[in-house]
């Protein structure tokens, strides 16, 4: 272990007197470099990763080809704005995406910085090409902290608790059913519930021909780890064509290989009018995008979207290696073989312990319910699991405060993997 010159306890007060209480942490702990699955601290503790920057690094950590494209572009120049001095590095992007995303006919993409901002932006472009106003979104669903992405957002605390008025015009559908449980409800059942639902919301919310767009992600991110149910996915993309709605399939956290495929929606055979997406594009640097047919992103005139940083041309080289890296290793077929070894262990722990409730996944999207008395969300025993594995070597968190998420690199080893798994199982039983 390498000798100290500062400890993580002191830069903690540092923290405290410096910083908010707002920003959350999950660990005590600061970061002195990472590489691949793996996070070193100030002190010299070395922990395995199955946070990944909250979804950010799928490629892991400072992967070479990242770095060496990051490097090799600050070298040119850091920043001119696109609308100012164009760069290449942006338009070759767009070109990629615009061929990877499971949209037909020509697409186009533009790039911002945030997921908030990809989800505002996806939104200001279908009211620009619809003519209406009217937004979906879901129970459960997390699309950002700004005002309308906090609006989009179905869930209170701590997301929207005391920071109203929000934005008007936008709607929220029930999580229940188009996040239905494939093995506890059929597909004849959640068929019917959830067309009852949107007729419901046509009947006595806002008619469809006001609805702009429906914003959903394919697998619930801070919602639970709740994937769509296969028939609520479908039902959903078929009314909204037959009622002028565009669809925005959400793949800021699902996107990137996570779930199996480059884009989750392409786990149902199903096509979205418009993909938002960030996080991983760039590997750690700051990006978002979204991409959809051509005539939709042509709708706002000139200067209508933009920003001074989008597409920021380091940025954008990072991703242009982050495409060729999860081509090249085959990351979305490397998450499909962690996912599976993920849940056998889920499933073993479900069988193992009462507090473990349900287990569900897409790919290397995995989460396990933590739960209490008649099947109440227990978050603190899920609290106490991730701080047991944190002293043990391991980062891992939560969503919706009582399902243990996993998010570690895709680039992850067996043996690192297999050595994360331990000590997870561990951390339960340290809870039992």
């Amino acid at each position: 272990m390498a000798t100290a010159t500062v400890t993580n306890a002191e830069l903690l007060k540092r923290r405290e007197n410096a910083v908010p209480r707002g920003p959350f942490n999950i660990a005590p702990v600061f970061a002195e470099r990472a590489e691949g699955s793996h996070v070193y601290d100030v002190e010299g503790n070395d922990y395995l990763d199955f946070c990944g920057g909250i979804g950010v690094v799928n490629v892991g950590h400072n992967h070479p080809r990242v770095v060496e494209a990051v490097k090799a572009q600050a070298d040119r120049f850091l920043h001119t704005c696109f609308h100012v001095v164009m760069y290449e590095e942006y338009l070759r992007l767009a070109e990629r995406l615009n061929e990877l995303v499971p949209i037909a006919g020509a697409c186009k993409t533009a790039f911002f910085n945030s997921g908030a901002e990809a989800g505002e932006n996806a939104i200001k472009i279908c009211r620009a090409h619809t003519g209406r106003q009217g937004v979906v979104a879901f129970e459960r669903g997390f699309h950002g902290r700004t005002l309308l992405g906090m609006t989009l957002t179905g869930k209170v605390k701590p997301y929207t608790a005391g920071f109203g008025p929000f934005a008007p015009e936008v709607y929220h559908l029930p999580y229940a059913p188009f996040f239905a449980n494939p093995r506890k409800h059929s597909d004849e059942e959640v068929a019917r519930l959830c067309n009852d639902a949107l007729d419901r919301l046509f009947a006595y919310h806002i008619e469809p021909e006001s609805i702009a767009c429906l914003i959903v992600e394919p697998v619930l991110g801070e919602g639970g780890f709740h994937p769509l149910h296969p028939v609520g996915a479908r039902i959903l993309v078929e009314r909204c064509r037959e009622n002028g709605i565009v669809y925005i399939s959400d793949e800021v956290q699902s996107g990137f290989g996570r779930c199996g495929a480059m884009f989750a929606i392409e786990r149902y055979g199903l096509e979205p009018d418009m993909v938002a997406m960030a996080k991983s594009l760039a590997g750690g640097m700051v990006l978002s995008g979204v991409t959809a047919r051509a005539e939709i992103m042509d709708a706002p005139g000139i200067g209508g979207i933009g920003g001074t940083y989008g597409g920021n041309p380091v940025a954008c080289a990072a991703a242009n290696a982050v495409l060729d890296i999860m081509a090249e290793e085959n990351l979305p077929e490397r998450a499909n073989a962690i996912g599976e070894k993920v849940m056998a262990l889920f499933g073993k722990l479900c069988a193992t312990y009462d507090f473990a409730g349900d287990s569900r996944g897409l790919g290397a999207m995995c989460t396990i319910e933590i739960v209490g008395a008649g099947g109440k969300a227990d978050a603190e025993r899920a609290g106490r699991i991730c701080t047991s594995a944190r002293e043990n070597g391991l980062l891992i968190m939560t969503a919706s405060g009582n399902c243990i998420r996993t998010l570690m690199p895709l680039t992850i080893g067996d043996a690192d993997l297999a050595k994360g798994l331990a000590i997870l199982e561990k951390a339960f039983a340290s809870v039992a």
